[in-house]
């Protein structure tokens, strides 16, 4: 007798940055619920920058490192999530994954809850001393004199999801990662449940873009799609995240929760499937080489769009890694002119600013009038005459290595209250280190990759 496939997974997913929307995993958990069968819960919270603030953050205090609204997003569905054998599965360990597993375990006590099974994914930070002998000769031989004087803040792996799946066939309920790819996070229950080998790689990579169609959240349901008379999504206000249901075979179906507002349409997915992927015919991920250029997408029903068509080859020999780096600091001043010749002051003001401080090169933006269209040289702006904007936000930004050098600017923006020209008002400055980011490729056995089960979890 030939056995029956695996039932259908269903993979949902409540968040796709650090600081989304906190409310978004109610709904999806909601329609996970509804519909049956096995399911996941994942949070895709990391970028760049992300990873690098929270190791900052962890520098200060050995205990924080994670991610900053974890208890927001998760306290609202954990109790619904255990209760209906919904697993977790997240990178918003960030820096720091053992706390915030520890976090998650207190949480949980501290609602009343049987100790849920955490594990916790560890080998992707390589930010230790004791990687520098294998980190450092490779930053210089890829990079080069881009090293000379840099301070690291972060090295980080981009890791798969082998770790993830091993996490979760040994009983997991929640696995917690730092700096895993984002479509990892799918592909790792998807090996789990239907017990696919780490070089099926057509499977994987077709899970792979269902999880790339998933690792923005919203994005994937009009967010990021929507444009007024060109591109309408009803209901933006209440926009739904979004919900995969994958086969034994890796092809997927693209919906979203419940009773939301947001899209799920042919040519919003259209959008998110070439999102950030350099060569559609090869997508470089740790898990597989993706191959999207005969993939076919199908709208099979309201909000449901189905991907198929997706192939994979054998994944990179390399990973790649993240270092980010001290980059000096940035200032920033802003102060807005407003009614008859606003745009004239605003340029006056930052005329102002240029010959008070040599030695820094401004970035002068007229919000309202020129901004987005300027650039750092300010060359547009010398060159493009002054308009008639009435309603004028000046900004001005700089950089410098020397914190002393880069506080001479807040200072000069707010002396233009009385320094001149006419009517200013509403400053605002900031001054923040900066942080900048090299990549190098190390060979995949030198990231060694594990799991832990959080200590006291039975």
């Amino acid at each position: 007798m030939i056995p029956s496939p695996p039932s259908p997974l269903l993979i949902g997913c409540a968040a796709g940055f650090s600081g989304d929307r906190v409310d978004a995993a109610g709904p999806v958990v909601d329609t996970l619920i509804a519909r049956g069968g096995p399911a996941f819960l994942i949070f895709e919270t990391l970028a760049e920058r992300t990873l690098a603030l929270a190791q900052l953050r962890r520098r200060a205090d050995p205990d924080a490192g994670f991610e900053p609204l974890l208890d927001d997003m998760l306290r609202p569905v954990l109790a619904r999530c255990l209760a209906h054998k919904i697993r977790i599965v997240s990178n918003f360990g960030a820096a720091n994954p053992l706390a915030a597993a520890r976090h998650i375990q207190a949480m949980a006590a501290g609602m009343g809850l049987p100790a849920p099974r955490i594990a916790v994914v560890a080998g992707d930070d390589l930010s230790g001393a004791q990687h520098e002998p294998l980190l450092d000769p490779l930053l210089r031989a890829q990079l080069g004199a881009a090293m000379d004087g840099i301070r690291k803040v972060s090295a980080n792996a981009y890791i798969g999801a082998e770790a993830i799946a091993a996490a979760l066939d040994a009983g997991a309920q929640i696995v917690v990662a730092g700096r895993v790819a984002d479509p990892s996070l799918t592909v790792g229950p998807a090996m789990s449940h239907f017990g696919w080998r780490a070089d099926d790689w057509d499977r994987l990579a077709r899970a792979t873009m269902a999880g790339h169609l998933l690792e923005c959240g919203a994005q994937v349901c009009g967010g990021y799609f929507a444009d007024p008379g060109y591109k309408e999504v009803p209901d933006l206000h209440a926009v739904g995240y979004p919900i995969a249901e994958i086969d034994s075979d890796g092809h997927c179906v693209i919906s979203k929760a419940a009773r939301t507002g947001g899209v799920v349409s042919l040519a919003g997915v259209k959008e998110q499937l070439l999102y950030e992927v350099h060569d559609p015919a090869a997508y470089l991920t740790p898990d597989v080489v993706a191959d999207i250029s005969a993939a076919r997408l199908s709208q099979v029903g309201p909000d449901r769009v189905a991907l198929s068509g997706v192939r994979g080859h054998a994944r990179p020999a390399s990973l790649k890694v993240n270092v980010c780096h001290e980059g000096g600091w940035l200032a920033e001043g802003e102060i807005s002119y407003a009614g008859p010749r606003a745009e004239a002051r605003a340029r006056l003001a930052a005329e102002v600013l240029r010959r008070r401080l040599p030695g820094l090169a401004l970035r002068v933006d007229l919000i309202g009038a020129l901004s987005i269209m300027g650039d750092d040289a300010g060359r547009l702006l010398a060159h493009t005459p002054a308009g008639d904007a009435r309603d004028v936000r000046l900004r001005v930004a700089a950089t410098h290595a020397d914190r002393a050098q880069a506080e001479r600017l807040p200072r000069e923006v707010t002396a233009l209250y009385c320094c001149g020209p006419a009517g200013g008002g509403g400053v605002r400055t900031s001054l923040t280190p900066r942080l900048n980011t090299l990549s190098c490729l190390v060979p995949r056995e030198a990231v060694p990759l594990r799991f832990e089960m959080l200590e006291g979890v039975q």
